[in-house]
């Protein structure tokens, strides 16, 4: 099968993790004889530093002509902190969600039982934590109309119904195919976008009886994913509330650099870590790649390549099993970010007798 992938590698770690990816694809490429077409683009500051722009026009064009997009991280500490900075390397993410329409983020929770004791909740609070939640990408406050003055600022919060119904009609069919659970995360009692959100969420809920439908305001979201995160198995909100949820619930199982995320549109299709650019490690060789290497993973399954999807999350496992992981989760003896890649890529292989140079 040959898939054409707009590799961005961004900011940060987000070149040295997206490396990784790219090894354990070439790994899927030899074992199943699949044609993998990778063409790399710039983002963010990388993209601001080359000619000022944050998403320019040729990443755009290469992104739209691929069958999916595989992105590092976006950000750097010289535009963190200048707050008079005009151009920023997160305009260029904000832009291409939405000039590519990629509505729905959908970030997967599942702990690694090796890796409890690196939680900061007690190991029996994380029994059974399993869950995914959908967050609306395109609208809400981080897209409303923005205004500053010399004493003022504001930032618009605006949903339209479509844009809800759209995300939710994908958590819906989630939760059908799951456990018929869902739970909406908002602030109902004081936003009216929220009660928009409900009310579209309690129309839609008809077409789907057998789902259980659960509503929680977000700050008490906020403490049940620490006193009861088990309980939880899709959950779905609005970007600024899933941008804040997710990132709390990724330190759920040790690190942030354990998880994937998908980003979908009507047409394109973009895979990314939750974590960010981590500035501080850039250059190395410590990051964690297995969030984006879990990402690339989700990517496959997304081509129906669902045997090499498997040989990604087994030889992952693996590497949490065996202790070959990168310092963030093995303090004492952490793995190189390269190695672990090269580890990953070598188990993909094993079977075929085939190594990697």
């Amino acid at each position: 099968m040959q898939k054409k992938i707009a590799i961005l590698k961004g900011d940060g770690i987000g070149v040295e993790v997206v490396e990784q990816s790219l090894r354990v694809l070439e790994a899927i490429a030899i074992k199943y004889d699949h044609n993998f077409i990778m063409e790399e683009a710039l983002i963010g500051a990388s993209a601001i530093f080359d000619s000022g722009d944050p998403l320019p026009e040729s990443t755009i064009n290469l992104c739209k002509s691929s069958d999916a997009i595989l992105l590092g991280a976006i950000g750097d500490p010289s535009f963190d902190n200048n707050p008079n900075a005009t151009v920023r390397p997160e305009q260029g993410l904000l832009a291409l969600r939405k000039t590519l329409g990629l509505f729905a983020n959908v970030r997967p929770v599942k702990l690694y039982s090796d890796l409890s004791h690196l939680s900061p909740l007690k190991e029996h609070i994380l029994k059974g934590v399993d869950f995914i939640i959908y967050r609306e990408l395109t609208g809400g406050i981080y897209f409303g109309e923005k205004k500053k003055e010399s004493n003022s600022s504001s930032d618009l919060c605006i949903y339209h119904d479509y844009e809800i119904e759209r995300i939710a009609l994908l958590a819906f069919k989630e939760a059908e195919r799951r456990n018929n659970k869902l739970c909406l995360i908002d602030k109902a009692n004081v936003l009216e976008s929220s009660r928009l959100w409900r009310t579209v969420i309690q129309k839609i809920a008809l077409e789907f009886p057998q789902v259980e439908v659960s509503y929680l305001f977000v700050d008490n979201a906020a403490m049940q994913m620490i006193l009861n995160p088990s309980q939880f198995d899709v959950i779905v909100t609005s970007n600024m509330f899933g941008d804040i949820i997710s990132d709390e619930a990724s330190v759920l199982g040790g690190s942030l650099g354990l998880l994937p995320s998908a980003s979908y549109g009507e047409q394109y299709r973009l895979y990314e870590p939750v974590h960010g650019s981590y500035p501080q490690a850039a250059g190395k060789d410590i990051a964690n790649p297995l969030a984006t290497i879990l990402s690339t993973a989700i990517m496959l399954r997304d081509f129906d390549m669902l045997q090499e999807a498997d040989d990604i999350e087994n030889a992952v496992a693996l590497s949490i099993s065996k202790g070959y992981v990168t310092s963030d989760l093995h303090k004492s003896c952490g793995i190189k970010c390269s190695d672990v890649g090269s580890f990953i890529a070598q188990q993909i292989l094993a079977k075929s007798a085939i190594n990697l140079s």
